[in-house]
């Protein structure tokens, strides 16, 4: 087997945990999601055991991920990205960039019918614009309200929540990186 490929079976295990992290999933919480034995995931992230198909097909799609992203297959020239929406939580999440740096997702959520939102907080930075609806942000103990065009930023380790504004569905872009990595957006000048 070529130097290469070696090189691209050992970075699978890292690609994994660091999925799992982003997702922010125990070992045990992935073991439990798709019914494969904590040890043989921690075997397989640490490296000391060979992906199956078995084990990377439940994983891609835990992660939301097409298949060669998890093992980095080599790319094919078609540089489009497959658009492949995933729902979680009743918000869809349409991912506009392949994984690895900062990840693009159109977000579109609708009205929820909680009573009170949970704000929560995870590792990570966040950039959202408002395509259409009113997003009501909650970040820490204050209330924003975004307008289609209008945009925010910030560090997801401050307790958070995105909503819809009123009864219609918000449809927003989002930039998520992990920590240190921020949207620098520069305007043009003519």
């Amino acid at each position: 087997m070529s130097t290469e490929k070696q090189d691209r079976l050992a970075a699978v295990g890292p690609r994994l945990r660091q999925l799992r992290h982003r997702h922010g999933l125990t070992l045990a919480d992935l073991a439990e999601r798709i019914g494969i034995n904590e040890s043989t995931l921690s075997r397989l992230e640490g490296g000391t055991r060979k992906p199956t198909l078995e084990i990377l097909l439940p994983l891609a799609e835990v992660y939301a991920v097409p298949l060669d992203e998890l093992v980095g297959a080599p790319r094919t020239g078609d540089p489009r990205i497959h658009l492949k929406p995933v729902t979680r939580d009743g918000m869809t999440f349409v991912p506009l960039s392949r994984p690895g740096g900062v990840q693009a997702h159109k977000l579109l959520i609708p009205p929820r019918p909680e009573a009170e939102p949970r704000l929560s907080t995870h590792e990570g930075f966040e950039w959202v614009y408002v395509l259409t609806g009113r997003l009501r942000l909650l970040l820490g103990e204050q209330t924003v309200v975004l307008k289609p065009g209008e945009a925010a930023e910030f560090d997801t380790h401050v307790p958070h929540w995105l909503g819809p504004d009123d009864e219609r569905t918000v449809e927003l872009l989002v930039l998520f990186g992990s920590q240190g990595e921020r949207a620098h957006l520069r305007a043009r000048t003519t």
